[in-house]
């Protein structure tokens, strides 16, 4: 950060000022001072055209008006912002509020208590509320209309300072002996406040200043320290909040007699006097510490002594009062900024967000790319590419390679040009200075400084791929210490505890180039290392402390910008003789230059730099300088005789909508008079000119200029001297070409003149060469046109080419329906497909698809568009045209269309549909879809495997005790399924035997094939068994619920032969209540024994089974009433007669009903009065 003094205005008759302050926002300037003296001035401001030119600020007053109203010394001014008013006070006690009233400004409001004097006024930050403090401790606290809101007096005190906190709930009250005490905003007092800066302060000390910066731009950090107490004997604490335990604690040395925080709390300026070291005069002097204490720098103010500061509302300027006079200082603040390939990369703190803001603007295209980091530290650039130097975030743990520094402090990041991290490297030094090469970054401490040898991402070799895979210890990061004599070998690996020796001698500034690398000392030494192996060369020795160094671009000589801003260069590689008759290595140059605040090299010669000087830009070569010229703007880049700058003071009033126009292009006196001589006098005198000031820039205009006229010999001969090939190639194609038009249209298309050059092709009737120029610039729209306007038949493949072209230009742009339209003329199928798709068209592509040929290789991707939106249908037609039934069946069973798989895979006789099921089938098992798995079994015939699946559930619904005719109807499907296994397997056998005894033999083979099958599942021999159980089941209950107590017990009889299936114990419960309703108590008898010796019961049931069987039978005799009619049904055995599905009785006649698919049979009569068979339910006609 540099400083220097503008403009001096003396206040009339010499009248001694007391306070100073600057609004913040209009510009105002209010100064009062002794004899009643107020007034208000304004600086003109700029215009937008100076402002342009990146011109300096005018000094000249637009306002300069008295103010009379105090008779006293005015002591206290301060302005309220928001509301235009400016509060002053005098030492009567007289306190006036003036207001702005057409460009004059006028007494509002009068107020005096007569009794004690104004000490401090404060307003606070949304200026609603002003505190008044007097010195005998009475506090008013009013609101900006005049009303008094509280009132209090502070017995006992002497006041003398004011402040409120940013939120507007605190008060900070000064008093006389030194005190801070802080109350809340009704004026209770809470504490004391600790003052850490005064320990081992003796003697009598005042506060010369409090200053809470209020956030109003937001904080260079997050938790920043922000509220800044300054004692007249120089000691100063800065506080996060008023009761921080650990404050920024400093001693400036100097007598103190007014402190102030810049517009973003950036810089804290200390104005006061100081001791020179002969003791015997004081001078006046502005101090400038950064809120964590670091000291920015020191501005001497002549005149005898200081009163008061104020900061302008933009931070570029200070004014001092000082004697009667009020003294203007520039501020060149050090902005986080850097230049890489067209772009400017900004950094600036926002109220809304706890980061900064760090802009990359691409000054070509006007595009800006904004990126959020914390705690930024500073940024570099070099080439393409911007290193941000951070804090590390505590709370994000950095990436897996970079476990072994975990616990690293701080990162390095490597960034584009469009602030796309690249690569960050955490590193445990601070990085207070950073440079960086095309192939080196260089972060130094004050201790020590760290190498890193950063990589690119490009395409790499084989070689550069192994090299990378090199372990990192090899020297890609390295680490030396400052007092270190590195000899080049990689011995500086990365060892972090060099960072922490310390050294009595630190590093103060470091630049560096692709072969040199620079540390400066704070002592004046300066060391020269080797890059890229690091070696100590040389050390030279400075009288001076260097603030900013710089390295020409072949590194010979260094410019050196002290920390008062005295440039001098340095000539690395000279030999001079010293006093003694040493032969000493370097030599101090003659020139020197004050108050310089930026300096940067030429890329292209080593003679040439260009220098900023206050608000003056001078270009200097072989230290002789040209005429300045008139900016403040900050040099990014010198190459090409061409100076480019930015003006960053104008960038960052508004750093959301940077202008292009705040970039600026100098161009140098031989530039300028090169361009002169060739515009004005001519070619030759112009060539000699360059011959005798050689630059290939210069060349290069030469060149242009020649070819402007034809003169093709000179512009070969310059082509030649600024080594541009193409260029030489041009001529040479030029001088084959017989037809003066037809070199001058070449001409003008060389340089970019292509209407012109367009214009002149058709003049001479060459429509073919215009076609080809807007071919080359891929301008397809105006080849277009001129395909169509020609006379005669358009080249077809050229107008196809076109098309497309033109379709691609609406693709890339996502006009998908544009796109169509030119993809349709230039026949492109296979965008149109990306169109449609991209439109959701469908049945375009549909269409497309239709019309293809088939094996078109166009045609499984339209597929797989069609597989991507679910049209199963569409899909398979398009793989089967391209001859893929596989993927057509894939497609069917990623779609679920079984069906059609199966459909599929039959008529491409494709072996895996079975594998195909059992993999899906197996899916949905695994997420018990089990009903779906049987679906499919269905769906694809499958109904042996549906069938076990079913059975499977109608056992696990049974064990669950679900209602009955639930599982009775599982049993029912199951069964249903193997019937149409059984029917399968006929007709399969069916289309194998061909022959005579066709029915028979199928039916046998289908038999003699299951048999196989059922011997490993039993329920395919008797798949109805399940299903009779709980239909006789519901149907005895039903019976006996009826009140046929008969039917009901020769149903129940009937059910002893499924035990396997229901329980037993349902079984006999039904069987004995059946027997005891229709009073067959020998039957009741004999279930109630099957009951008590049922294993699966409790002793407890079992005892409750002999109780009730003990009060049944001690009331009836255990026999059974109507014998005769039982005892068939209770004997069993081989002969057994069918059973009844209507009745549960068994048939004895010889007509009876059979159902035709579950072939059990009913009684006539009883099946007359059923449409459906009662046990599988199929029609009974």
């Amino acid at each position: 950060m540099f400083f220097y003094l503008t403009k001096k205005i003396a206040i009339p008759n010499s009248v001694k000022l007391k306070c100073i302050s600057w609004n913040k926002d209009q510009g105002f300037i209010a100064c009062g001072g002794e004899d009643g003296l107020l007034k208000v001035l304004k600086l003109e401001t700029q215009t937008d055209d100076a402002k342009l030119r990146g011109l300096p600020t005018p000094s000249n007053l637009s306002m300069n008006q008295t103010l009379e109203g105090h008779s006293g010394s005015v002591q206290v001014v301060t302005w309220n912002e928001q509301y235009q008013k400016l509060t002053t006070s005098d030492q009567n006690g007289l306190i006036i509020v003036w207001m702005l009233y057409k460009g004059s400004w006028y007494e509002e409001m009068i107020n005096n208590r007569n009794k004690s004097v104004v000490r401090s006024m404060s307003w606070n930050a949304d200026g609603q509320k002003i505190c008044i403090v007097y010195e005998d401790g009475a506090v008013i606290v009013g609101s900006v209309d005049g009303n008094r809101i509280w009132g209090k007096d502070l017995k006992g005190m002497q006041l003398c300072h004011v402040t409120w906190s940013s939120d507007s709930k605190i008060l900070l009250f000064g008093m006389a002996n030194g005190e801070i005490h802080i109350y809340d905003n009704q004026g209770n007092f809470i504490m004391r406040m600790k003052l850490n800066c005064l320990v081992n302060v003796t003697g009598a000390i005042s506060i010369a200043g409090i200053h809470w910066y209020h956030g109003t731009e937001g904080y260079v950090e997050p938790d920043c320290p922000c509220l800044a107490i300054c004692f007249d004997n120089g000691r100063c604490q800065i506080m996060r909040h008023e009761n921080d335990p650990n404050p920024v604690l400093i001693d400036t040395g100097m007598y103190v007699v007014s402190i102030q925080w810049n517009h973003i709390g950036s810089v804290l300026a200390v104005a006061g006097s100081q001791k020179t070291v002969s003791q015997d005069k004081e001078v006046n002097i502005v101090q400038f510490y950064t809120p964590f204490g670091e000291h920015l720098g020191a501005l001497k103010v002549p005149g005898k002594q200081m009163s008061a500061l104020s900061w302008e509302g933009g931070g570029l300027k200070i004014a001092l009062a000082v004697d009667s006079y009020i003294y203007f200082a520039h501020i060149r603040p050090d902005y986080k900024w850097g230049y890489c390939s067209n772009t400017v990369v900004y950094a600036y703190t926002r109220p809304d967000r706890p980061e900064y803001c760090v802009v990359f603007w691409d000054t070509k295209n006007n595009e800006k790319y904004v990126k959020y980091v914390k705690s930024l530290i500073s940024i570099t650039t070099c080439g393409d590419f911007c290193i941000l130097a951070t804090k590390a975030d505590e709370n994000h743990p950095q990436e897996e390679n970079e476990m072994e520094t975990f616990g690293s402090t701080f990162v390095l990041v490597l960034c584009n040009s469009i602030g796309t991290p690249l690569d960050p490297k955490y590193i445990d030094i601070v990085p207070l200075f950073v440079a960086m090469t095309k192939t080196h970054v260089i972060a130094a401490s004050k201790e020590a400084f760290y190498i890193w040898q950063y990589r690119v991402a490009k395409k790499l070799t084989a070689l550069e791929i192994n090299q990378i895979m090199r372990s990192r210890k090899e020297g890609r990061e390295r680490i030396y210490h400052v007092d270190d004599t590195p000899s080049g070998s990689l011995d500086g690996g990365l060892d972090y505890s060099k960072a922490i020796q310390g050294t009595r001698d630190p590093i103060c500034a470091i630049t560096a180039s692709d072969k040199t690398l620079i540390v400066g000392r704070e002592s004046g030494t300066i060391q020269r290392y080797s890059l890229p192996n690091v070696a100590l060369i040389q050390r030279y020795s400075l009288n001076c402390r260097a603030y900013q160094l710089s390295l020409n671009c072949n590194s010979s000589r260094l410019a050196v910008i002290d920390i008062s801003g005295i440039l001098t260069f340095f000539d690395l590689d000279a030999r001079v003789t010293d006093s003694a008759g040493q032969q000493i290595m370097g030599e101090l140059l003659k020139l020197e230059r004050k108050d310089v605040w930026d300096m940067k090299w030429a890329k292209d010669n080593p003679d040439l730099f260009a220098m900023m000087e206050k608000t003056r830009m001078y270009v200097f070569r072989n230290l002789d300088p040209e005429e300045p010229i008139q900016t403040s703007g900050y040099i990014c880049n010198f190459e090409d005789l061409e100076i480019k700058s930015v003006l960053l003071d104008e960038i960052l009033k508004n750093p959301d909508h940077p202008n292009k126009d705040y970039i600026i292009n100098f161009e140098i006196r031989s530039l300028r008079d090169s361009r002169a001589l060739i515009e004005k006098v001519g070619i030759e005198d112009a060539s000699q000119f360059i011959e005798d000031n050689p630059h290939p820039r210069l060349w290069r205009l030469l060149a242009e200029a020649a070819l402007q006229k034809l003169d093709l010999k000179t512009a070969e001969q310059a082509f030649v001297r600024c080594k541009d090939y193409q260029g030489i190639k041009f001529v040479k194609c030029l001088g084959n070409l017989q037809s003066e038009s037809m070199k001058q249209a070449e001409v003008a298309a060389y340089f970019g003149r292509f209407e012109e050059a367009e214009r002149m092709y058709l003049d001479m009737d060459r429509r073919d060469l215009a076609i080809g120029l807007r071919l080359k610039l891929g301008d397809w729209f105006r080849v277009l046109q001129l395909l169509k306007t020609g006379s005669g038949d358009a080249d077809d493949s050229l107008l196809e080419q076109a098309h497309n072209a033109i379709g691609d230009y609406f693709a890339d742009r996502q006009k998908w329906l544009n796109a169509v339209q030119y993809y349709v003329q230039g026949r492109n199928q296979e965008r149109l497909a990306e169109c449609y798709y991209m439109l959701e068209d469908y049945e375009g592509l549909e269409n497309l698809a239709n019309s293809l040929p088939e094996n078109n290789k166009l045609l499984p991707e339209i597929a797989q568009m069609f597989v991507r939106v679910g049209m199963c249908e569409q899909a398979v037609a398009a793989f089967l045209k391209y001859n893929q039934p596989k993927a057509a069946v894939d497609t069917c069973v990623h779609l679920n269309q079984w069906n059609k798989a199966v459909e599929l895979a039959k008529n491409h006789s494709m072996k895996e549909i079975g594998s195909l099921l059992a993999r899906y089938a197996s899916h949905l098992l695994e997420k018990n879809k089990i009903l779906d798995a049987i679906e499919l079994y269905r769906k694809a015939n499958y109904f042996f495997d549906a069938a076990k699946l079913m059975f499977k559930i109608a056992e696990e619904e049974a064990k669950k005790r679900t209602k009955p005719l639930r599982v009775k109807k599982l049993y029912v499907l199951s069964a249903l399924l193997i019937e149409q296994y059984h029917e399968q397997m006929k007709n399969a056998q069916r289309g194998k035997v061909k022959g005579k005894n066709l029915e028979a033999t199928s039916a046998l083979a289908g038999l003699l094939e299951e048999e196989v099958l059922s011997s490993a599942d039993p329920f395919t021999d008797n798949a109805w068994r399940g299903a009779e159980a709980y239909h006789f089941f519901i149907l005895a209950q039903r019976q006996l619920y009826e009140g046929y107590v008969d039917t009901a017990l020769k149903t129940a009889l009937h059910l002893r032969d499924y035990e396997d299936i229901i329980p037993a114990v349902e079984i006999y419960s039904l069987l004995a209540l059946c027997a005891c309703a229709s009073r067959a108590f020998g039957t009741c008898s004999k279930a109630f024994i099957k009951l008590e010796s049922l294993d699966s019961l409790s002793s407890e049931q079992k005892q409750q089974y002999e109780d009730l069987a003990l009060e049944i039978f001690t009331k009836h005799t255990p026999k059974d009433n109507r014998k005769s009619e039982l005892d068939n049904l209770l004997e069993g055995g081989e002969g057994k007669l069918p059973t009844c599905v209507a009745t549960g009785s068994p048939i004895t006649e010889y007509q009876f009903w059979m159902c035709s698919v579950c072939k059990h049979c009913a009684l006539t009569q009883e099946i007359s009065n059923y449409s459906f068979c009662p046990l599988c339910h199929s029609p009974t006609r």
